[in-house]
């Protein structure tokens, strides 16, 4: 699938940066986009006061820039990361991502997914659909993306979970999206793919847990219901949050309501979590996201 005409520059290089902050970070990054011809397209950074750390993305572009791309990477690392103590990550935006999507019974992240990589809103490949029932299989075949199936058991998980590793490796998967897959993943499945598994589930957790939340929140009354998207951790539904949204809600709303509003949401976080993730706007810090805009 082909970006939209009007989407991001391919032919840039985006870089994150965070390191301890110190004067001149700033200056140093920029002076070494002019000095080899570069074009900065778009720059945004924040410090925070607490952990006093700097945090930084910035795109340029590559049409004239004087060091080739396969040493971008080790002439900024000698020349501005290793000197101010940086971490860094860096895309070319050209390279287009692959996902997998995992996926269980309920069908509407899934169908909104697949209608946005569709019309080539996403620059993103999804050559795979991962699930553990069979329900998902038409819709897989009807936009011609490979369908796994894997019944799993107590028994059988962890050699489940190899097998999966394997067909994402092979793949070669970048980024899972788990669009109400039902299933919890071991520490170890997700210790291997940090960052790189997206989440997406109604806010009511923790208040609200078990399989019934909307039930549990009509009987409380709720003002609002949300949905929350986040990288997938050890911790169960407590990793990096990247994208969040409520709607309100009142006694005229029948359980029913708040479940098909808030399917509603979950599509609509979900599918800006997944442009923030492939547009590279996201930094993940400790166990929070930073979310440059």
């Amino acid at each position: 699938m082909d970006k939209i005409p009007g989407a991001t520059n391919r032919d840039s290089i985006i870089i994150l940066i965070h390191c301890p902050d110190k004067k001149g970070l700033v200056s140093a990054v920029t002076r070494f986009v002019a000095h080899n011809n570069g074009n900065i397209l778009e720059i945004d950074q924040h410090v925070d006061k607490l952990s006093k750390t700097f945090f930084m993305r910035v795109e340029w572009d590559l049409d004239e820039f004087l060091i080739p791309d396969d040493d971008i990477e080790k002439e900024f690392t000698e020349q501005i990361a290793a000197p101010f103590d940086m971490n860094c990550q860096l895309f070319f935006t050209r390279d287009k991502p692959r996902m997998a999507i995992f996926v269980s019974r309920y069908g509407h992240c899934l169908h909104d997914m697949l209608a946005r990589y569709d019309s080539g809103e996403w620059y993103v490949e999804i050559p795979l659909i991962v699930s553990n029932h069979p329900d998902m299989r038409q819709v897989a075949d009807r936009f011609g993306i490979d369908f796994h199936e894997f019944r799993i058991t107590k028994e059988n998980k962890l050699e489940i979970e190899a097998a999966q590793k394997e067909l994402l490796a092979s793949y070669q998967i970048d980024v899972m999206v788990l669009a109400r897959y039902m299933q919890i993943l071991s520490d170890d499945f997700v210790k291997e793919y940090h960052g790189r598994i997206i989440n997406i589930h109604h806010s009511f957790l923790p208040a609200f847990p078990g399989a019934r939340p909307y039930h549990s929140a009509f009987q409380r009354g709720v003002k609002v219901i949300g949905a929350t998207s986040h990288y997938v951790t050890a911790d169960l539904d407590d990793g990096p949050i990247i994208e969040q949204d409520v709607i309100h809600v009142n006694h005229r709303h029948s359980v029913e309501d708040l479940a098909r509003k808030g399917r509603d949401l979950e599509k609509v976080v979900l599918a800006r979590a997944i442009w923030h993730h492939l547009q590279r706007r996201t930094l993940i810090f400790e166990n929070r996201t930073i979310v440059f805009q």
